[in-house]
């Protein structure tokens, strides 16, 4: 049965604008839904349960994950205010090149060997920590939900004062002094580039057990979502402009949109037409807020539904 998801952002991410009239008398013939949990783990079973972004990047980077536990220790630019720091930059838009990576590793890896972790970058932007058996780690949060934040908020272990989250502060601490003093960064300064001037931890676990995705392809510009995918044995690949001409079983990670009229004229309108046409049989709007309208092309027959303005509740 050819099926879709597309995955959106918040509702509020769109603000004031408004739905094109033939897509919103569609939208108002679907079922909405409020969908319970977080996005990834409507689209992923992972087993045991959680997250490890970590080991299932490193699988998919160079496949030498196996029973080690890691962490992503990713190269990010912070910059100081008068309130502290926030981050302002990690993965693509840091433009890390190889010539970085040559320059920064030999001064970074001995500060990590003294701690007991091994560091190694094999692509540019994602770098990693193999941690020995035992290692405790304190919480960490993932950059996308701390990109423009006060920094305090996200500092690992957050609010606690526990002896892993102290060390981890503490070897934090050292990484920037060391980055901060590393000629590479003037350099990149000088190209136009942000400062490699902290690394960010996250994403710590081990190689789950299984993990399952009820589409067979995914569509996405998020690494993270394409290393899951590709270990739940998925076909993935990056996102076009817009739909293809053929949909089948597809998972479309759209949550970096903004403009509502380009994803009405991209997506949304062509897939409800092929909801028309019976090419798809159904189509799910999957909002990062928890709003959620499933279509199928018998709801064209509800003609009493009134149109509906935003993707909000």
């Amino acid at each position: 049965m050819a099926r879709a998801r597309l995955l959106l952002p918040s509702a509020a991410r769109f603000g004031g604008q408004r739905l094109h009239e033939p897509v919103a008398r569609v939208l108002g013939r679907a079922d909405a839904h409020a969908l319970a949990g977080s996005q990834q783990a409507r689209c992923f079973e992972v087993l045991p349960a959680g997250w490890p972004a970590a080991a299932v990047g490193r699988e998919a980077d160079r496949g030498d994950a196996g029973s080690h536990a890691w962490l992503r220790a990713d190269p990010v630019h912070v910059r100081p205010d008068l309130n502290g720091a926030r981050l302002l930059a990690h993965g693509g838009a840091m433009q890390v090149e190889p010539a970085d990576v040559e320059a920064l590793m030999p001064a970074l890896k001995p500060l990590f060997g003294d701690a007991g972790v091994a560091l190694d970058a094999p692509v540019t932007e994602r770098w990693y920590l193999r941690l020995p058996p035992g290692t405790v780690l304190p919480g960490f949060s993932p950059p996308d939900a701390a990109l423009g934040a006060e920094l305090l908020e996200h500092m690992p272990g957050g609010d606690s004062r526990s002896p892993e989250a102290r060390r981890w502060r503490s070897l934090l601490s050292e990484v920037q002094v060391l980055l901060h003093n590393h000629p590479r960064n003037a350099m990149r300064q000088a190209a136009g580039r942000p400062a490699i001037n902290s690394l960010w931890f996250w994403g710590a676990g081990r190689l789950p057990t299984e993990v399952r995705c009820t589409y067979r392809h995914v569509m996405s510009e998020d690494d993270t979502w394409l290393a899951f995918a590709k270990q739940a044995g998925c076909e993935t690949s990056g996102l076009p402009a817009r739909c293809p001409g053929t949909v089948a079983d597809l998972l479309v990670d759209l949550r970096d949109a903004r403009d509502l009229a380009q994803l009405q004229a991209a997506w949304l309108s062509p897939l409800f037409d092929a909801l028309h046409r019976g090419g798809l049989r159904e189509l799910w709007l999957d909002c990062e807020s928890g709003e959620g309208y499933r279509l199928v092309p018998s709801q064209r027959w509800r003609f009493w539904r009134k149109p509906r303005g935003g993707l909000g509740a």
